[in-house]
This record gives C-alpha cells, structure tokens and sequence, in this order.
C-alpha cells in the first residue's frame, strides 16, 4: 500500500519566532477513489476503522502490512462516523438513512436501528459512555442530539433549544456530562445523563462557530472556532472563557481535534493548504507544534486519540488515512 510519511516542513509564512517541533505524520492511501475516507477510530495499534462517506463502506487497515478490506454497507447509507467497543464490534452513523448501524466483524452481520422520529434523518458524530452502555450522538440537520441503549436499542432524543443550531461535535467528561457543539450558533450544549437535560452556554462572540471539541482531565471545555481562527476553552467551574488566535490566522478553519493523554490540545488547521496539525500546551497557553500534512490534507475533520500507541489518528478529503504521533507509546 502505498504511503506519505514525513516530519513534515515548517508552514513558509511562519516567522523565527513561531518555529516549533513537527510531530511524525504517517499517511495510507486508500484506494477506493474519491470515497472520503474518515473519522478513523484504532482498536489498537495496527487494527484501524474507517469509513467512506461518499461511497459507503466501512474499511479496516492493517498498519504492519497496509492492507485494507472493505465492507459495503446498504445502499444510501452515507457512513458519517465510526465507534469501536471493546468487544469489537463496530458502530457507525448512517447519515443518509437515519440509522445507527452494528457491524459485527466476525459474523458479517449489519444490524441497522432507525431513529424513532423520522425528522432524526442524519445521526452525525457518535460517542460511548465510560461504561459502554450507551452512544451518544449528535443529528446535525435533524436539529437533535441523542443517547442509544446498547442493550435495549432503546433511543432517546432530545431536540435542541435553538432553531437550526446543528448540533456537531460531542464528548463526554469526567464527571460523566455530555457536551455539544452547535455548530450552526454561538453556543455549546450541556446534557445532564441522568435527566436528560439540556442548557445551552453562549459563547463570548457572536459570530463564533464551534465545530469540533474536546474536554480534558480538569472538566475544562476546549473548542476550535471555525469561523474565525480561534481556539476556546470554557471552565464549567468558573463559567468563564479564554481564546488564543490560531497561528494560521483568521481564516484558518479549526477543524478536527484531539486531546492526549497529557491534556495537550491537538487540532487542524483546514483553510490553508497544505492543512496543518497544530499544538496547543493548556498548561503554558501556547502553540507549540505545527507540521504541515503531507498529502495536503484537503479537510481533516475528525480526529482520534488513541493512548497505547501515542498517535491521533484522522482521514483526508485527499483520500488518505494518517497518523501522528505525538506522543511515546506506552509500553510494559
């Protein structure tokens, strides 16, 4: 299988004072063409799941040999977005057809479960509890955000407070909450997991747009404004906010992202090109990585951590699946 790796150049517009360590980008071309392989999720080192958006499938690569095999998936599925549980089987967002769909890797076998209100039409971003007990999931057009019993198939939606907010990007915390992106607002959204509750937090402009997020070990909200270049933090505690202008600009388009095991933030920078994978220390408040992907990236738009092995893991509109690693893997 052919690949890109590199420890990629500093981006040229970067003066002297900006320069910072790269991290090692590995990338796998996919060879289904034009398919927009995505939201990459690793079960371990050299076992990774993705999806094709375009032409609906799930893929597994091997990341010793480089192979890749494909699953097809019903027809107009539209795979957005993929889970994998620790018993392995895979999960995935059927964005097209209103479903969550089950894939059980060692029988074949698909289970779609539809939502139970047809307005529901494209489950987008899925996530698991600590437990495994449930998913939670965003419906960015549908204008929901969701929790799915994996043991009942029993699905709860619960419908956003703001008209055409699209609900995006989704993480749980520490205290066990689960937090939202609405993308189409200024807004983050808050959902007690008990009660099903939902409270909305404005954020400090008016025209941000928070499209990805990540929350660290201190309960601390973290979000890429991809409308204007910024980098967020919200401190539930405090209910206080605290931005940094991205290196790359205002047009910069924060997109996917990811947070490691030491709390760093990593993110993409989509609006220039080639795209650029960014670090941010909570700890100092700066920027302190920046490697430009090799393949140019297009849009990276999700991102995975995956611990043991130290790397994130993302996919290409340029039709790659990468890996950088950012961190030493753990090791007994």
């Amino acid at each position: 299988m052919k690949f890109v790796k590199a420890a990629a150049a500093l981006c040229a517009f970067l003066s002297p004072a900006l320069a910072a360590d790269t991290v090692d980008i590995r990338e796998w071309k996919v060879p289904y063409e034009n398919s927009r392989p995505r939201d990459p999720f690793a079960e371990s080192a050299t076992s990774v799941w993705f999806v094709g958006q375009r032409t609906g499938y799930l893929a597994n690569l091997n990341t010793e040999t480089g192979d890749i095999y494909k699953i097809d998936l019903p027809e107009g599925e539209g795979p957005h977005n993929l889970i994998v549980g620790s018993d392995g089987i895979v999960w995935y967002a059927g964005n097209r057809t209103g479903v969550i769909g089950r894939f059980d890797p060692k029988t074949k076998e698909i289970e779609e479960i539809p939502m139970p209100d047809e307005a529901a039409r494209d489950p987008h971003t899925l996530i698991f509890d600590e437990g495994e007990e449930n998913i939670w999931f965003t419906v960015q057009g549908g204008n929901f955000m969701g929790r799915l019993n994996i043991e009942s198939r029993d699905v709860d939606l619960i419908p956003s407070k703001t008209e055409r907010s699209r609900p995006y990007g989704i993480k749980t915390a520490p205290d066990g909450a689960v937090w939202v992106d609405l993308f189409g607002t200024n807004k983050l959204a808050h959902i007690d997991p008990q009660t099903l509750e939902l409270t909305e937090i404005v954020l400090p402009r008016e025209d941000a747009r928070p499209r990805r997020l990540e929350i660290t070990g201190d309960g601390r909200v973290w979000y890429g404004d991809y409308a204007q270049g910024m980098l967020g933090v919200y401190n539930p505690k405090t209910k206080t906010f605290k931005e940094w202008a991205m290196p790359q600009g205002e047009n910069s388009r924060p997109y996917g992202m990811a947070s490691d095991s030491e709390g760093r933030i990593w993110l993409v920078a989509t609006g220039v090109e080639p795209n650029v994978f960014v670090g941010f220390d909570p700890e100092t408040e700066e920027f302190f990585s920046r490697t430009e992907v090799p393949s140019g990236g297009g849009v990276i738009r999700h991102m995975h951590f995956h611990e043991p092995s130290g790397a994130v893991w993302f996919g290409t509109d340029t039709n790659y699946v990468g890996r950088a690693v950012v961190e030493p893997p753990v090791t007994d």
